[in-house]
This record gives C-alpha cells, sequence and structure tokens, in this order.
C-alpha cells in the first residue's frame, strides 16, 4: 500500500510536492490549542507529539479528496473514527507526529512498528495541499530517517507509493530512498490499475549524505 500515516488504521500517506490542490477547507478561524511538545525540531518544520486537540485538522486532512485518493482511503473517516485513533497513537509501536510550522499544522508522519529481527521499519506521510511545494515534508522524512538510524538504530527505513504521484516520490529521492521495486498494477485508482513503487533507504546512505 502506497506510503502515508500508519498505525492501527494503517492507510498510506501522500505529499504532492509539485502538485496545486484546492485547499484542506481549514479557512476561517480554527479554535484550537498549541501543538503538543516537539519531539524532532527542523529549520521550517518540527515534529509534535499528536494530542487529542489534533483530531479535527487530521480528520480534516485524512478526508480532503486530493489527499486521500493518493492514501487509498476509500472510506469517509468521522471525527469519533479519528479521536479514538488520536487516543491509540502509542499502542501500535509506531511513531506517529504531527508536521507543524509556526505552531500551525500542516500535516503529519509515521514511522511504524519497526521489525524487530530485520531492523526495518516503513515511513508514511501526508501533507495538507495548500503547503505542498513547500518543502515540509522533505524535511520532515530526513528528521525521522535521522531518527530512525541515530536513535532507533534501525538498518533500512523503506516507503510505497504510487507511481503517478511524482511529489511523494521526489520527496523520497531528495532524501536519498532508491527505487527498489515494482508491484505492477497492484492498486485500483480514479478507476484504473495503478503500479506501486517501493523505494528504501540504508542507514549507511543516510550517513553518507
Amino acid at each position: 500500500m502506497p506510503s502515508g500515516r500508519l498505525g492501527p488504521r494503517d492507510s498510506p500517506s501522500r505529499d504532492s510536492a509539485d502538485h496545486t490542490g484546492r485547499g484542506l477547507f481549514l479557512q476561517g478561524p480554527m479554535h484550537r490549542s498549541m501543538p503538543g511538545p516537539a519531539f524532532l525540531e527542523g529549520e521550517t518544520v518540527d515534529l509534535h507529539t499528536i494530542t487529542p486537540d489534533d483530531a479535527g485538522f487530521l480528520e480534516r486532512l485524512i478526508n480532503d479528496e486530493s489527499v486521500r485518493t493518493d492514501l487509498g482511503a476509500y472510506d469517509p473517516i468521522h471525527r469519533h473514527e479519528e479521536e479514538e485513533w488520536v487516543e491509540s497513537v502509542g499502542d501500535d509501536g509506531g511513531v506517529h507526529l504531527l508536521l507543524a510550522t509556526d505552531a500551525d499544522p500542516v500535516g503529519s508522519i509515521s514511522l511504524k512498528e519497526p521489525h524487530e529481527t530485520w531492523g526495518t521499519a516503513e515511513i508514511g506521510y501526508m501533507v495538507a495541499p495548500e503547503h505542498w511545494g513547500e518543502g515540509y515534508c522533505t524535511e520532515a522524512v530526513g528528521l525521522v530517517a535521522g531518527y530512525a538510524f541515530e536513535e532507533r538504530r534501525l538498518a533500512k527505513v523503506y516507503a510505497t507509493v504510487y507511481e503517478h504521484n511524482d511529489g511523494s516520490r521526489r520527496v523520497l529521492e531528495k532524501n536519498g530512498f532508491q527505487k527498489e521495486g515494482r508491484h505492477r498494477e497492484e492498486a485500483f485508482v480514479d478507476g484504473e490499475r495503478v503500479d506501486v513503487l517501493r523505494y528504501g533507504l540504508l542507514a549507511e546512505e543516510f550517513e553518507g549524505r
């Protein structure tokens, strides 16, 4: 399944870095508290712990048509379902974080529970359409890859994307991920069969960047 938010719902994620989107219908006042503590800090984006206050943003994000199409999320996600997912964060052995810039949420990123024997883990992400092309997802993937290798001592992280998702592929390639394989006509998207590509990054490749 393509890469995206990975957790109890195990849905894929996306960033279409060079595409325009219709926005996330987030206009207007948003009465929400500050995000949780910053777990990983970057130059343009920080990765925060997810709190119950983030459920509304995440619900709107995953239901946005331009986002969910490349997530493989075909059913509507209701607020109570998103709140249940937020409450379950941490129970699945994975790491799930909110992307925020200047304390404003722009997306989410996940590192699935590592394979204990192999030392590998899957990464997934999604970003609000109005923030595509701003580099937030590229930096977030680099931060999570660094965390996986330097703090969790993993040997490899990987992701899967639809072949047509050029933005998400560029996010991975800019971080040194290598295309490792192709699952032919693996998925059904917008009325047609599409190939799913797998990308991987080894710890030594990350260290050599």
